[in-house]
């Protein structure tokens, strides 16, 4: 109908300029993203130790990474630190984000002290714990309490409780935020409603607070799993990956690849095998949101 009478009145029909406000972030997440991809998987058919002349090699680099040993463990890791960290994470950040939902002054001021572990550089974060942890030197032996003087970066179990709780505690801050916007969108008439019926608190978490959170649980844990796959500076500050292999983790194998053993085509191999795993894993959590999920996303939009 608008394009009838703009033909009428002899005038062309406006055409949209969202393609064009679009088209910045579309240029940068192809300079940023999509040429740095192409670029590591061509490298993983090549062999070349960072300085040198780089040699197409074929699938060379592919046989070396998928017949090492180590993979299967260290893909083992990084699915182990992914499930237990978000099993720590989620319900942390579920109770701290409904707490902080609240209309209290007092939690506004908590919620901007919980926010800054997330403020600090993961490296600072991890040298700080290993100086709270020693044995010798630590927070233990400085309060004299035993029970925190154990060598926790030096026995496989310990250090791998040292990364999940160093993990948990730098963001779970972050995901507090996603679930305590999640909750203010909730409406007031739900549990006004539940009030008169009356149902507690208790019952109203469950019954209302957790069902209305379904998507944003969605998206904090797709947040979540995909970014677990990257850590590293953490890791490798706070154990390189000990003690032994214990939480040598398939970002970390990567980094020792390419930047200690100057194999840049392995190394290059494991990045789009952590790409190709960040993306499977994406597409599954959407797809457990179903349909629903884009139509409310669609919704909050408009």
């Amino acid at each position: 109908m608008s394009t009838l009478t703009a033909k009428q009145s002899g005038r062309r029909p406006q055409r949209s300029i969202l393609p064009w406000l679009a088209t910045p972030a579309l240029l940068l997440f192809t300079g940023f993203a999509v040429v740095p991809l192409v670029g590591v998987f061509a490298l993983s058919f090549t062999t070349w130790d960072g300085i040198g002349s780089i040699r197409m090699t074929g699938l060379t680099s592919w046989r070396a990474v998928l017949t090492d040993p180590g993979l299967p463990h260290a893909l083992w890791v990084t699915f182990l630190v992914m499930a237990v960290s978000w099993a720590v994470q989620t319900p942390l950040s579920i109770l701290l984000g409904t707490f902080l939902a609240g209309r209290q002054r007092y939690r506004a001021v908590l919620g901007v002290v919980y926010f800054i572990p997330l403020m600090l550089s993961s490296a600072a974060i991890a040298i700080a714990y290993e100086a709270l942890l020693d044995p010798n030197f630590g927070l233990g032996a400085g309060l004299g309490i035993e029970a925190l003087s154990q060598d926790w970066l030096g026995r496989p179990g310990l250090a791998f409780g040292v990364v999940i709780f160093v993990v948990s505690w730098q963001f779970v801050p972050f995901h507090s935020l996603i679930y305590q916007g999640g909750v203010q969108q909730i409406p007031k008439s739900l549990y006004e409603a539940a009030q008169l019926d009356g149902a507690g608190r208790v019952r109203q978490f469950f019954s209302i607070t957790l069902p209305q959170l379904k998507y944003t649980i969605i998206t904090s844990s797709t947040l979540m799993v995909v970014g677990s796959l990257t850590f590293f500076d953490l890791i490798f500050v706070l154990t390189e990956g000990g003690p032994g292999d214990a939480t040598r983790v398939l970002a970390l194998d990567m980094y020792k690849r390419g930047f200690q053993a100057s194999l840049m085509g392995p190394a290059s191999a494991i990045a789009v095998i952590l790409v190709l795993v960040g993306l499977a894993l994406a597409l599954l959590l959407r797809r457990l949101g179903g349909r629903d999920a884009a139509a409310s996303q669609l919704e909050g939009a408009s």
